[in-house]
């Protein structure tokens, strides 16, 4: 057992610190164009309201079952040694390895976006599908080449020796913090209601089209606030985890909320709305505009900074899950082994990079949408469905209960599958054949292994380790 030296103040930081990268400076001309208007900030309000709702999940699961490693923890202790535990656990990491190499493209893509503040030429088409005589209709720009290549560069760096990444990781988020209080305040000194409420006529008209923007305007939003629940991947470490876990998820995302509320409110105080939907580097286009080039300029080198500096930490983090899997037997073995001379988990880094390069050809839009589609299915609603299980078969494991149970988790629910539903219909198939190829793949790797697992793998926990222990 570890020691349980976390305070409720480090795990606030440590949720903001997760939740808070290179996503709110590059989705708001997605957000505002998803719902044609500034009227998609309703999207940022319900995406609080659910994100609330699934903190008090994490939150009672993680009274109940109070060590760490997340949603894998949580399946392993609520089905033991049962084949649907088993799978569950095998889909979290499968899922992972679809989910994982789409997230850090989205952090690519948003360094590259910015790249262009400089290189004005680089969002140019680079090429066209239709020229390489593939009947389908598709562009692919230097900007998501160039994406490409950072990705690859930052799992090459990602493959060397990472003793000194814990410190620069603070220098990191402090730049995240400050970048994210001057551009708040920016566009408070200069915040014109008009430009922020011109609403447009039916803006409010209840149909299809406006659903479904109202539901990629969610889904933008919690992919925002993606991380307030990082704390449960360490709640071993945790000081009185039954009351600070929920303290620090809701204090998380009530301050991060706030800040992303502030920030892209200013934002569309200073720039008509029509032009943040067409932005390509909006934090750029704002500081020009109030201060002009030079602080541009400054803006411009910060986010480029904290967008590399999440995609190495993200990269250095997402590719041990699968190793940890694999070594506590519940994945296969192919991707427990570790670079002889350096330690890291080459074969695992190399997947998740390779196909992060491959997913920064296809639009910003369709990769957050892609990765919620695959993570929903499996971590979010098998995590709701596991606490009922819990709630009416040991109850009595509970030690945190959120208010008025089981509303929480129905809006929770409703706001994943809202977000879901109202995805591009090759967005749903895509998740949901991911998750079928895993199962298949399951079935095939159990049935091989027919023996070992008979007899059930032993009690098993996938924790995020601090990064320093991973340095050899």
């Amino acid at each position: 057992m570890r020691e349980r030296g976390l305070s409720l103040f480090q795990a606030v930081c440590l949720n903001m610190s997760m939740m808070v990268g290179i996503g709110p400076f590059i989705t708001i001309p997605t957000l505002i164009g998803a719902m044609g208007g500034p009227q998609a900030m309703v999207g940022w309000f319900l995406g609080a309201l659910v994100a609330l709702a699934d903190g008090m999940v994490w939150s009672e699961l993680a009274g109940a079952y109070p060590g760490s490693g997340g949603t894998y923890h949580y399946f392993d202790q609520a089905f033991g040694t049962l084949r649907i535990g088993r799978l569950l656990k095998f889909l979290f990491v499968w899922q992972f390895l679809v989910s994982g190499p789409l997230e850090a493209a989205t952090g690519a893509i948003g360094l590259a976006r910015y790249l262009g503040y400089w290189l004005p030429g680089i969002s140019q088409t680079a090429w066209r599908v239709a020229d390489f005589g593939v009947p389908a209709r598709g562009v692919v720009s230097w900007d998501q080449l160039a994406a490409a290549l950072v990705m690859i560069g930052a799992t090459v760096a990602a493959a060397g020796r990472i003793v000194w990444v814990g410190r620069l990781l603070v220098v990191f988020w402090v730049g995240v913090v400050v970048t994210l209080i001057w551009v708040a305040v920016t566009g408070l000194l200069h915040f014109d209601p008009r430009l922020a409420f011109d609403i447009p006529a039916n803006a409010w008209r209840l149909d299809i089209q406006n659903a479904r923007g109202l539901g990629l305007a969610l889904a933008i939003a919690l992919y925002d606030f993606l991380g307030y629940y990082h704390v449960c991947y360490l709640a071993d470490e945790v000081e009185q985890p039954a009351r600070a876990i929920p303290r620090s998820i809701l204090i998380s995302i009530l301050v991060v909320g706030s800040f992303y509320v502030v920030m892209n409110l200013g934002i569309l105080g200073v720039i008509p709305w029509e032009q943040v939907a067409a932005s390509r580097h909006i934090v750029s286009d704002l500081m020009e505009r109030v201060h002009g080039p030079q602080a541009a300029g400054l803006a411009t080198a910060l986010i480029i900074w904290t967008a590399f500096a999440c995609l190495y930490a993200f990269l250095i983090g997402a590719s041990r899950v699968p190793q940890a899997a694999a070594r506590a037997g519940d994945f296969p073995a192919f991707f427990a082994e570790s670079n002889s001379g350096r330690g890291y988990p080459a074969r695992s880094l190399f997947c998740i990079g390779g196909l992060a390069a491959i997913a920064c050809l296809a639009s910003l839009g369709t990769i957050i949408t892609a990765l919620l589609a695959t993570r929903i299915i499996v971590q979010f609603v098998g995590q709701i469905a596991t606490l009922h299980r819990v709630h009416k078969l040991d109850p009595g494991r509970l030690r945190f209960r959120a208010p008025l149970y089981p509303i929480a988790s129905l809006i929770a629910l409703a706001g994943w599958l809202f977000a879901l539903g109202t995805m591009e219909l090759e967005i749903i198939v895509f998740g949901a054949a991911a998750i079928a190829l895993g199962a298949l793949v399951f079935l095939g790797w159990t049935r091989r292994d027919r023996g070992r697992f008979a007899a059930g793998p032993a009690p098993s926990s996938l924790a995020i380790e601090p990064i320093s222990e991973y340095d050899e």
